[in-house]
């Protein structure tokens, strides 16, 4: 095989607009950027709560608890990109995956409601500014949830107007 058939080769099997290197290849680059930059953050916060040793569930403790329900996300997200780079699934599903997380941290976290508030994560390091780094690291968390769903819903609704307009 020459080089040139093995380009041919990887070419044909990107989507239209990533041959082109056209405004789907960088549209893609941006959402996985955004989907590995928030899965990141995600495994982050988890480990702060294991080196916290507060508010976690099963598999560290007997008990269930939201941090549980929390680590389903992570099989969503395998489960999304295999979906997403098959094309069985667009950019609204990462909208609606991001924000359901926004909603799920954000009340977990924020709110009158909270079960873990901001004072439950800065409290429990010494020196303090540690406490705040992590909670800092908390709220760029939930900013890269917002920009990836607001990324995603972008997306979706300019995919469905362009459907219509077919």
């Amino acid at each position: 095989m020459d080089h040139t058939f093995m380009e041919r080769q990887g070419r044909e099997s990107l989507r239209p607009a990533q041959r082109r290197g056209g405004r789907g290849a960088r549209r893609d680059s941006v959402l996985y950027g955004l989907i590995a930059l928030a899965g990141l953050l995600s495994v982050g916060h988890h480990l702060d709560h294991a080196i916290r040793g507060n508010h976690l569930g099963w598999p560290l403790t007997a008990e269930v608890t939201p941090f549980t329900y929390s680590l389903g996300v992570y099989p969503l997200i395998l489960l999304g990109l295999f979906l997403y780079r098959s094309r069985r699934v667009g950019p609204g599903y990462w909208a609606l995956l991001s924000g359901a997380g926004v909603l799920f941290v954000g009340a977990t976290h924020f709110g009158p409601a909270a079960l873990e508030p901001p004072a439950d994560i800065i409290a429990l390091y010494e020196p303090r500014l540690i406490g705040w780094f992590t909670f800092a690291w908390l709220v760029v968390f939930v900013a890269v949830l917002v920009g990836l769903g607001l990324y995603g819903a972008y997306w979706w609704s300019r995919q469905r107007r362009t459907r219509a307009a077919r």
